[in-house]
């Protein structure tokens, strides 16, 4: 057990890192002596280092964290750990293998750790270990990564957040590409102001070098910066020399890399059909940045580009029935079309991308290269709705013939779904986030897809073998097609490289040998063996999505065996941490983008890479009221009709940075309150049966009231939703009723439902009742635990306007955190007592155990619960 207090700080690779408030003062506890990332790039190829010292210098020992974010697209490859001369390596493993091991030191008792949330671009990984009094302890994290080729550039981004400004702070980037080197610019809030002078550059040839190496005082000048030191990232933006068509071939110890990006070519004209959701759920701002972006879009067509456009909700619309020349008047058109979009109503997903796959069949152009767009914010909920009939409709229709782009708006799409269904045709998924730049995000999209210049692209390797992907549907301007793969026996006299395309209506084929050895080497040349490996293994990623059965658990074998051997963290492996005698050690998975699956008490918002330790608390300790004696529990998804929750009881201890107590419960009356810009969401428990005031919508005359069940550990027993005076839904455990002033309908719950009037939308299925009336979107789940079955509502679209009331229409706090003997959160200026514990987030059908502030009932309320509660429902 740890003694001495627990401190956290945040360490930022190649991009932020998000922490707990640290001490300012020159007295703190702890202090970051050093902190350097170093990255180097062969071959497009990153490998970044980060490595943080920290000293402890108080006379007692406490607990050091290290919390760092890294690419998305990257995979961890190694970390360690050096206290006292003694290192402490992390060792990938099986997934699987790995759970079973934090499985079992949460059995008995112990501090474990495991992935939570994925943010935009970036995953966080977290650990920390006791450190004696007056020691230090060295962290080194490396992770891989290839560099993506957009709209004519590589780049790199380092965040740099060390939460202090750190004596020896450096960032070293060494660039070795064969080619050359056509530019390089250095970019970021890191590199203006007084940081600038801080920046040397040195570009010779095919080599560069980067060093970021600012004062302490300069490291609190930039305009972000502060106290704390750094805050703010450098982009690191290169090309390379391109001296023939046929690109940049590599060999080294057996392994083979091509990167293949020619632009003397002619544009080839292209067929577009965007297809736009228009449903309800798109209300609001979505749609106006939809609308702003596609009005942008359309500015840029070229005139000898077609294109037609596509709306849809419960039913299909198309602005013109066939494709049309983007010349003036066709797209002034087009533009009023654009600005006159208003949602309503549900999403068939299923009709409208037939409707644009046969508009492209219906018209083909001679010479030109098509492509569907489709962007949409929700789940298939009218019209086909089984998911895997959609895949097969959509996949049959296109034939292979152009690709389809599956533009998924928000966190709640289903985007599983849209990238699975984009995989299968040759496109790619891509999630565009709600924020204030979505309509910049769907244009930027748009233009690396906006000038094609090679159709039906085949890559051939004469003498290669286990090669990545070698056929490519479109090549665009801008972008680049890599292709890596192995050469028995280095038997590189008998090795060819040929590329076979069409541009426009012509033929065109390259072809290449394996270059001669230059002087200037990489330092490495494993590198281009890493590259295969990484390029084989993310591929794979991508083809298991699209499988199912044995070919999926070939396909899932095959990478992780990579995986294994090279030592990535992926989706089929984790890392567990070794730690020094006496503490235990700690696992990381790396989840998908999106994941809502948790695998331990720490929420889900968007995807991460950390280590979270936990211990056992006492609940009681922390509140005036009895919430029962049930055990907080691990809750697999079952797969059944409704969740239910009869598996053995298996504790799931946590554990405080701040203090240590005993035993706990987790009731399913503790409600999750999202927090802004935060990991960790904050809770609350409502300790009796009461019926309340969950949604108010005056300015749609839209009522929503739920009746808290009398267990401890179950949810609502009732929910009743009025719409203006003459419409009513009323849900209960046994089925639901729907008034809609003239006729009274009534479905149970086992039934799948499809049942719309003007202005309700009603999708049964599953279990789950999805609710649309104007601008709000309600699911509301059925569960069961313990032979005891009940309903818990969870908000999809928030409705618009600004007195919204009721307890699911509380938006989410911002608060720091206030590190001090014990836990405070600073929410609106005032110090909030909480501590760290969990609950059970039932807005996912999987009920996964997250990580929360558990706060005091009037302190998340910001008032009494009375202002939430009604006599009847």
């Amino acid at each position: 057990m740890m003694t001495g207090v627990s401190v956290g700080f945040g360490l930022l690779g190649l991009l932020l890192a998000c922490v707990t408030t640290a001490p300012t003062d020159k007295n703190r506890d702890w202090d970051i002596y050093s902190f350097h990332i170093n990255s180097t790039v062969t071959s497009r190829y990153a490998t970044t280092i980060i490595t943080s010292r920290v000293a402890n210098r108080i006379d007692q020992s406490q607990e050091i964290e290290f919390h760092v974010k890294i690419p998305k697209n990257a995979f961890i490859s190694k970390f360690k750990m050096t206290i006292e001369g003694q290192t402490y390596d992390g060792i990938v493993k099986q997934k699987e293998e790995a759970q079973q091991q934090y499985t079992q030191a949460v059995s008995r008792g112990q501090s474990a750790g495991i992935v939570s949330s994925v943010g935009r671009t970036l995953e966080e990984f977290k650990t920390s270990v006791t450190v004696a009094a007056l020691s230090k302890v060295t962290f080194e994290l490396t992770y891989e990564e290839l560099l993506k080729r957009r709209l004519g550039k590589y780049e790199l981004l380092i965040h740099a957040r060390p939460m202090q400004p750190v004596a020896d702070f450096k960032i070293d980037v060494y660039i070795n590409e064969r080619p050359g080197i056509n530019f390089l610019d250095i970019t970021g809030g890191l590199s203006t102001e007084a940081l600038a002078n801080a920046i040397t550059k040195t570009h010779a040839s095919s080599e560069a070098w980067v060093h970021f190496y600012p004062s302490k005082e300069q490291q609190s000048q930039c305009e972000s910066c502060g106290e704390q030191g750094l805050n703010g990232d450098l982009v690191i933006a290169y090309d390379v020399h391109r001296k023939t068509s046929m690109g940049d071939l590599n060999e080294a110890k057996g392994y083979f890399v091509h990167h293949f990006a020619p632009s003397n070519l002619p544009r080839i004209p292209k067929n577009v059909v965007f297809i736009i959701d228009r449903s309800g759920s798109m209300h609001g701002r979505k749609m106006e940045q939809t609308r702003e972006a596609l009005l942008k879009i359309l500015g840029d067509l070229a005139e000898d580009d077609h294109f037609g456009l596509i709306t849809f909700d419960s039913s299909v619309s198309t602005w013109r029935k066939e494709l049309l020349p983007a010349n003036q008047d066709n797209l002034e058109a087009a533009k009023s079309f654009a600005r006159h979009i208003h949602e309503r109503g549900a999403t068939d997903i299923n009709a409208a991308v037939l409707e644009g796959t046969a508009m492209l069949n219906r018209h083909p152009q001679e010479g030109s290269a098509s492509l569907l767009i489709l962007l949409t914010d929700g789940d298939p909920t009218t019209g086909e709705t089984n998911l895997e009939k959609i895949h097969e409709n959509i996949k049959e229709a296109i034939g292979k013939k152009f690709p389809l782009y599956c533009l998924g708006f928000g966190m709640d799409v289903n985007f599983d779904f849209l990238e699975k269904m984009a995989l299968e045709n040759g496109g790619v998924g891509r999630r565009i986030y709600t924020d204030s730049d979505a309509a910049l995000q769907l244009q930027g999209f748009y233009e690396e897809v906006a000038t094609p210049l090679l159709t039906d692209v085949q890559m051939v390797y004469l003498g290669g073998a286990n090669l990545t992907q070698t056929n490519f549907s479109q090549y665009y301007n801008g972008s680049e097609i890599v292709v890596a793969g192995q050469i028995p026996d280095n038997n590189i006299e008998m090795f060819t490289a040929e590329v076979i395309a069409i541009s426009k209506s012509n033929r065109v084929m390259y072809s290449d040998t394996l270059p001669k050895k230059e002087p200037i080497e990489a330092r490495s040349d494993s590198h281009i063996q890493r590259l295969w490996a990484y390029l084989t293994v993310k591929q794979l990623l991508d083809k298991e999505v699209q499988l199912s059965g044995t070919a999926k658990e070939k396909v899932k074998k095959e990478a992780l065996d990579l995986c294994l051997k090279y030592g990535f963290v992926t989706p089929f492996t984790s890392m567990v941490v070794t730690k020094p005698q006496g503490e235990d050690s700690q696992v990381a998975h790396k989840p998908k983008e999106g994941e809502k699956r948790i695998q331990s008490s720490q929420v889900d918002y968007g995807s991460s890479l950390h280590f979270l330790n936990h211990q056992v608390h006492s609940l009681m300790s922390r509140t005036n009221y009895d919430v029962g004696h049930a055990v907080q529990k691990s809750f697999p998804d079952f797969g059944m009709d409704y969740l239910d929750f009869n598996d053995p009881l298996r504790a799931h201890p946590t554990k405080t940075t701040m203090r240590t107590t005993t035993t706990t419960v987790s009731p399913l009356r503790r409600f999750l309150l999202p927090a802004e810009g935060q990991a960790l969401p904050l809770c609350y428990d409502i300790p009796v049966a009461l019926s309340l005031r969950l949604l108010i919508d005056p300015n749609n005359d839209l009522a929503m009231n739920g009746q808290l069940g009398q267990s401890p550990s179950a949810g609502y027993q009732k929910i009743v939703i009025h719409y203006r005076s003459d419409q009513h839904i009323e849900l209960d455990t046994t089925g639901i009723t729907f008034n809609d002033g003239q006729n009274t309908t009534y479905f149970f719950w086992s039934l799948k439902i499809n049942h719309e009037t003007d202005s309700v939308s009603l999708i049964l299925r599953d279990k789950e009742m999805d609710v649309t009336i104007a601008s709000t979107r309600v699911v509301i789940m059925l569960y069961k635990r313990n032979g005891i079955k009940f309903l818990w509502p969870v908000l999809r679209q928030r409705p618009t306007g600004d007195n919204i009331i009721g307890l699911m229409a509380l938006p989410p706090v911002a608060y720091e955190e206030v590190q001090g003997i014990t836990m405070k959160l600073k929410i609106q200026d005032k110090e909030v007592d909480v501590s760290r514990d969990s609950a059970v987030d039932l807005s996912v059908r999987s009920a996964p155990n997250v990580a929360c502030w558990l706060m005091p009932l009037q302190s998340a309320l910001l008032g009494g619960l009375a202002d939430f509660t009604v006599t009847q429902l």
